[in-house]
């Protein structure tokens, strides 16, 4: 448990010591968040659809998640090209409570961004509902956080190359973020597309998430939870796998 700790620590260092990181995750939210929220909210009005920046911000909130979780996994890269990986793999404890503590460390620091794009949002308008519910958007939050980093830590394990991981993030993740529901809502696709969002595991976590926050469900929480925190299971089943495959 010392392992898991001192690796989640470590993780919340770097992240308290990169304003410069800070600045740009936010980059990306803010730009959806103004560009999309008040440029197609007029348009979102007239189709009788509400506000759609109360729409939109959680979805933003869930995109500052998603994206710090997946690239945390370009950590463990930069550890292995510098060889700093080795100084925990040759450590005599098991390998998977190596992986739990980056993984926690990564999903912490997402989950801490995630709250910092929220209080964003709400300093640009939005307005969250009933507070009894904010515990379930926070653990929504840690969910995607913990399976998304995880995934980001399996694809690191087996990828050396800084150019080739993002690569397989944008061909991965931005599909699976366009199609989850945090940019439009899923109710009236057609046949093809609804198909897809229904097999997009993070259609449920943008859900969740946005449920809890403003009370629109999409599918019922109870899927939602069991949805996520099944994928949650998987990705860190997987990423412990391929992590034990890493040569020190």
């Amino acid at each position: 448990m010392s392992v898991i700790y001192i690796l989640w620590w470590r993780q919340l260092r770097r992240y308290g010591r990169s304003r410069a990181r800070l600045l740009a995750s936010l980059g990306q939210p803010l730009l959806f968040l103004v560009a999309f929220g008040f440029g197609f909210s007029p348009v979102f009005q007239r189709a009788g659809q509400g506000n759609y920046l109360q729409y939109l911000a959680p979805g933003v909130i869930g995109m500052g998640v998603l994206f710090s979780a997946v690239f945390s996994g370009i950590e463990l890269i930069w550890d292995r090209q510098f060889g700093f990986i080795k100084e925990t793999l040759v450590a005599p404890v098991p390998r998977y409570q190596i992986m739990l503590g980056r993984t926690c460390g990564g999903a912490t620091v997402a989950v801490l961004q995630g709250v910092i794009v929220a209080v964003v949002c709400t300093v640009l308008g939005f307005r969250a509902g009933n507070v009894a519910y904010w515990p379930a958007a926070a653990l929504f939050m840690a969910l995607i956080a913990v399976a998304f980093t995880a995934l980001g830590a399996a694809i690191a394990s087996v990828v050396e190359d800084f150019q080739a991981f993002p690569l397989v993030m944008n061909f991965l993740v931005m599909p699976l973020f366009f199609l989850s529901g945090a940019i439009f809502p899923l109710r009236g696709l057609g046949t093809g597309l609804t198909v897809v969002t229904r097999f997009n595991p993070l259609s449920y976590g943008m859900d969740g998430l946005r449920g809890s926050l403003t009370g629109l469900w999409q599918f019922t929480p109870a899927l939602d939870f069991a949805v996520l925190g099944a994928l949650a299971l998987v990705l860190l089943g997987a990423s412990g796998l391929m992590f034990a495959r890493i040569e020190a």
